[in-house]
This record gives structure tokens, sequence and C-alpha cells, in this order.
């Protein structure tokens, strides 16, 4: 197989730029949600909190490289399936925990911290596996990358956008509470419009390689989703509405930020690209379709019970 990290994605400096200017605004539409009573479950549920964090932050990159591992893809894949798992979780997740009537306060406070924490986690968590990850015909590029330099971009990107919206919504109450639907749509409507350009654009190479990562990245969602669903509710013992949450915060990934890092320090790698590009589309698919999953079993049982 050619070497992926050949690929030619057909991405320019203006249009990183571009992206880097999305994705925070759209922590910002985030944060204009963010109040700091929503802070005080971490004291109602730490248990469920603390379950979630080590599913998010420990299980999801030790499952990661063990099917890095156990199926060996090409190395510019197992650096993107690493990268995905080292971000945090996605403001995806927190709509489909919602749809599937599963616990919302909880995923958004696992959103706000794996967010908060991402300065740290991601690039510590990256470097770990990176150390990890078994050799290959094309180690010989593998990627020195700072951790203050990609601390410094997470923080300009994620939490300036994050402290600004949260003290909007702080000092500005009734202002914020005006602009913070429009704000919400509008960024996501100007990310996913983006992200449809980005792909329209590569369609040449989407068709020539998505089938190299088609099945890598549905295995890879799929078990993120089951390990978080296993350890809440079946090891740490969770109610399902709890462990529903927990399931969606560990199988959504902020793949945009994946793909910011990747076309900022990794020189916009091929197989990297394609696995967080793939991962962009398809996790909107599986967190929509479980979370209709576990809301037509709710409506069942809701049914039941009143007859």
């Amino acid at each position: 197989m050619q070497g992926l990290e050949q690929i030619q994605i057909n991405f320019s400096d203006d249009n990183i730029f571009i992206l880097n200017i999305c994705l925070g605004f759209l922590m910002f539409g985030i944060a204009l949600d963010m109040k700091k009573s929503d802070f005080g479950y971490l004291l109602e549920a730490p248990k469920s909190l603390l379950t979630g964090m080590v599913s998010q932050l420990i299980l999801l990159p030790i499952m990661t490289i063990g099917l890095i591992w156990l199926i060996r893809p090409e190395y510019s894949l197992a650096l993107g399936m690493a990268l995905i798992a080292s971000c945090p979780g996605g403001n995806v997740s927190n709509y489909a925990v919602h749809l599937s009537k599963a616990n919302t306060a909880l995923s958004i406070l696992l959103t706000s911290i794996s967010t908060l924490a991402c300065v740290v986690t991601t690039p510590l968590i990256f470097k770990l596996i990176q150390k990890i990850l078994p050799t290959s015909t094309v180690e010989n590029y593998i990627f020195d990358i700072s951790f203050a330099d990609m601390a410094t971009v997470i923080f300009q990107l994620i939490i300036v956008p994050l402290i600004i919206g949260f003290s909007l919504n702080h000092y500005f109450p009734k202002w914020t509470e005006k602009i913070k639907t429009t704000v919400k749509r509008l960024s996501f409507i100007i990310f996913i419009g983006f992200v449809i350009v980005a792909v329209i654009n590569n369609l040449d190479n989407l068709f020539n390689y998505l089938h190299i990562v088609f099945f890598l990245v549905i295995l890879h969602n799929s078990l993120a989703l089951t390990t978080g669903y296993w350890w809440s509710k079946k090891v740490i013992g969770l109610s399902v509405y709890d462990s529903r949450a927990i399931s969606i915060e560990t199988g959504i990934q902020n793949s945009g930020l994946a793909l910011i890092l990747i076309f900022n320090f990794f020189d916009g790698n091929g197989g990297m690209a394609l696995i967080a590009a793939w991962w962009s589309i398809w996790h909107l698919i599986s967190a929509g379709g479980i979370a209709l999953w576990w809301r037509s079993q709710e409506n069942k049982l809701i049914a039941a019970q009143n007859n």
C-alpha cells in the first residue's frame, strides 16, 4: 500500500486559519450555556463524574492502543486514531445525550471538564500513546511534537473562547440569553458548512482512500461507545441514565480539534486527516443512531408502565 502520509490534502493556510476561527466560534457558542451552578454537579454526583472522566481519559486511550496493536494499521492511521482518542468530548455528545433521554447535565459537565483539561490531556495522552504504538515500515516519519506548542494552540482555540463565553454568561446573563441560541446555531452552521466545502475539495481523496478507513473508524467508534457503557454500567454499577451519557461522551470526540492539530503540527498528514475527517462524519451518524435507539427503548418502557 502506498504510504497514506503522501496523500495531498487540498487545504491551504487560509483554510486552516478559517477552520481555526470556526472552531473558536463554535467553542464560544458552547460556553454561552455554561454557568457556575453547572459545576455544582461535582458535589452532587462525584461518582458518575469520576467514572466518566476515567472512561474518556484512561480507558479510551487504552482501548485505542489495544486495537492498534491488534489490527496493525498503517502508521499514519494509527497516529490518527491516537489523536482522536486524545481529544476532548465533542459538543454533539450533549445533544445526543439529550435526545436519548439520558443524563444531559452529566454530559455537559463531562464535555466542559474534558475540554478545559485538554490543554494538558490532549498533548499528554497523544505523546504517551505515540510512544507505545507498534513500529511499522514508516516509523521514520514520527513527529516530534512540542507539548508546549500543542498546548498553546489548544489554549488559543478552545480555552480562550470558552472563557469569553463563560464570562459573558456570568456577568451579562440577560444579554447572553438573547444571543446564545442564534450564536450556537450560526456557529454550528458555519462549521458544518466549512467541513462540507473541505470534503468537496477533497472528493478524489475520499473516493480513492475512504475504503481504507471506513470500517476502521466504525470499529474504533463502536468500541469507544461500548467501553463507556460497559465500564459505567457493568463494572461501576451506575444507572442506565448515567451509563448512556458516559457511553456517548466516550464515543464522541472533538474531531474538529483533531483536524486543526493535524494541519498545524503534522503537515496535513494524509492518513491522519482521513481518520479525523471520516470520524467527523461517522460520529454524527453513530451518536444520532444510538440516541434514537435508546430514546425508543425509553418510550416503549413508559408506554408499558402506562398500560
